[in-house]
């Protein structure tokens, strides 16, 4: 069984990597809007949203290992 303290830093980074993600996608539009379509700068935003993604579901691969669940 986690710890309450595991539980809680576990929590609260999901909950920043979800921010964070957010914060990329509004720059995303937000330049997009002003500056209009540059493909390098978008690929570039999505490629760090798809590697928070990732960051989220290894968080969760990794609480399963920890709870013996494969």
């Amino acid at each position: 069984m986690k710890t309450t303290y595991q539980a809680y830093y576990q929590y609260e980074l999901k909950k920043l990597l979800n921010e964070h993600i957010e914060r990329i996608k509004e720059t995303l539009v937000s330049s997009y809007q002003i500056n209009g379509f540059d493909f390098s700068g978008y690929r570039h935003h999505v490629g760090r949203v798809e590697g928070l993604r990732m960051a989220l579901e290894l968080c969760d691969e990794a609480e399963a290992i920890v709870n013996g669940k494969e």
